[in-house]
């Protein structure tokens, strides 16, 4: 690791996804968009759900989903703990799209045994699934 970099690990509940050194990580906290470079202040925030994008030391960019979770940063680490993680390229666009259309039926009512507050995460799911297929097929890797 130099200067340049830092260490970022990203862990879901089942496993590892990532871990290697990067130039730039850029995720969605409560608060909004975070960017972190190396050197960046410690920090502890939980993540909504959204994507994960990093800029590697070969000037390459990786996308990965996740469905929230934490963010730890140290100076020179950073951590992402989430509940669920993929690799963008991982995900079925299909299956989200259509959690997206069954979400929101439920929410608008047509659908019975209303659930809202389950609806309106799997609504914030299925769109950040979405948001992550577009950005990698926006970088021509779909």
């Amino acid at each position: 690791m130099t200067a340049a970099t830092l260490r970022l690990d990203i862990v879901s509940a089942e496993r590892e996804i990532f871990s290697q050194e990067a130039e730039m990580v850029f995720v969605t906290g409560e608060i909004g968009e975070l960017g972190i470079a190396p050197g960046h202040t410690q920090l502890l925030t939980s993540l909504k759900p959204g994507n994960v994008r990093v800029l590697l030391p070969n000037k390459q960019e990786e996308i990965f989903y996740i469905s929230g979770g934490m963010l730890e940063v140290q100076p020179f680490i950073v951590t992402v703990l989430a509940d669920t993680a993929l690799r963008a390229h991982d995900i079925d666009e299909a299956a989200a799209l259509a959690a997206k259309t069954e979400a929101e039926k439920i929410l608008k009512g047509k659908a019975s045994n209303i659930d809202f507050a389950k609806a309106t995460a799997e609504l914030a799911e299925a769109l950040a699934q979405i948001r992550t297929v577009q950005k990698l097929k926006q970088k021509g890797k779909m």
